[in-house]
């Protein structure tokens, strides 16, 4: 068996662990409760994940460059699914004060606004802060979307470029390939497991979400 078969079997492998933990919830997407611990599940394996790469990584003296007071990555459109922010709309009413919650809404309004009429290749390369961006760091980290989970660069050189200059097709972050389609297999698994139940996922920026 080549390395492609190898990857291609473990990319199943965690869609199917995304269908499980989904199907966990499947029919009962009406009970925040029980949707919400079935989110954080699906999060803690790629978390998991993310961090025996990280280990990995720094054995092999190629260590991720992503930590905190990182942002380059959180200035960029971040798209994730609808039950994704619907959980991080909880996380955030029930972490903040009520004038802390007014202007992270306040932000993502100014962020919908400065992004209003762009489309394709201008929306994905436009650069503007998250609502969520404080300091450096995301306040709202623990319930961060699966994109933001699976987004490890071992760069921080490209990523810089990349938040400066944009349009530059010759340059692009140095992300890590494996945890990214990981992650996105396993929340499709999730999201065709809701749909069994006619629960209809739909994308959004975090910012539209938001407010």
């Amino acid at each position: 068996m080549d390395n492609n078969q190898s990857i291609n079997q473990y990319l199943k492998a965690f869609y199917s662990d995304g269908y499980r933990i989904g199907m966990g919830a499947s029919g009962k997407v009406n009970s925040q409760e029980i949707l919400f611990s079935a989110i954080e599940e699906m999060y803690r394996q790629v978390d998991d994940l993310t961090d025996s790469v990280s280990e990995l990584a720094n054995r092999e003296k190629n260590s991720i460059d992503c930590k905190k007071g990182c942002h380059w990555c959180c200035h960029q459109p971040v798209f994730a699914l609808n039950y994704e922010l619907d959980y991080l709309k909880h996380f955030i009413k029930n972490t903040f004060p009520i004038e802390k919650q007014k202007e992270i809404k306040e932000r993502a309004r100014t962020k919908v606004k400065k992004l209003q009429g762009l489309h394709n290749e201008d929306l994905l390369n436009s650069k503007h802060a998250c609502p969520l961006l404080e300091n450096g760091a995301c306040i709202a980290y623990r319930a961060r979307p699966m994109a933001c989970r699976i987004y490890l660069s071992t760069n921080v050189k490209t990523c810089l470029k990349f938040y400066n200059k944009p349009d530059d097709k010759n340059n692009y972050p140095a992300l890590l390939d494996f945890p990214m389609q990981a992650g996105r297999m396993m929340n499709e698994g999730f999201k065709s497991a809701l749909k069994t139940s006619g629960f209809k996922p739909e994308e959004f920026r975090i910012e539209e979400k938001l407010i």
